[in-house]
């Protein structure tokens, strides 16, 4: 009879570890939507450009909280519109996903236009949740960052 227990009880025991893994993975599903799935495992426009030329502006911001850390480059033609825009980010998979939208977002749009883009357009769009938010407001800030160094680079040129 106690060994009919023990190996009940030890057939139990080895399902756990799959049952928590199961349950883990459902729990990260549920917790990121799948656009951001998406663009962590799809990005888009990986890369640099040329940080010398006088069309391309970069912004390289970081949240020191969690270690977060984003370039986000754009280039402008002669009229101003964006044409390109390319990311390098190191840290979660929600802030990769934010600079990945980030830059398609921006794409065709003026200086003014992508500068009035705000975190929650991102947020909203990824379906973040509220402990990822600051990964959209770096995607923000590294908008804002390459908009200032293009303009900074471009009064030095005049």
């Amino acid at each position: 009879m106690a060994l009919s227990f023990l190996s009940r009880v030890s057939s139990q025991l080895c399902r756990i570890p799959k049952t928590i893994e199961s349950q883990s993975i459902q729990f990260n599903k549920r917790l990121y939507h799948e656009k951001v799935v998406d663009h962590y495992e799809n990005p888009r426009n990986v890369g640099s450009l040329d940080k010398n030329d006088k069309y391309v502006g970069t912004g390289l911001v970081g949240a020191p909280a969690c270690g977060d850390v984003m370039k986000l480059q754009i280039r402008v033609d002669e009229t101003g519109k964006i044409v390109e825009s390319r990311f390098k980010t190191f840290g979660c998979g929600s802030a990769i996903a934010s600079s990945s939208y980030a830059t398609e977002l921006i794409k065709g749009k003026t200086l003014e236009q992508a500068g009035q883009i705000r975190n929650r357009e991102i947020a909203e769009e990824l379906k973040l949740p509220p402990v990822k938010l600051h990964c959209s407001m770096l995607a923000e800030d590294a908008i804002k960052a390459a908009i200032k160094d293009l303009e900074k680079k471009q009064k030095e040129c005049k």
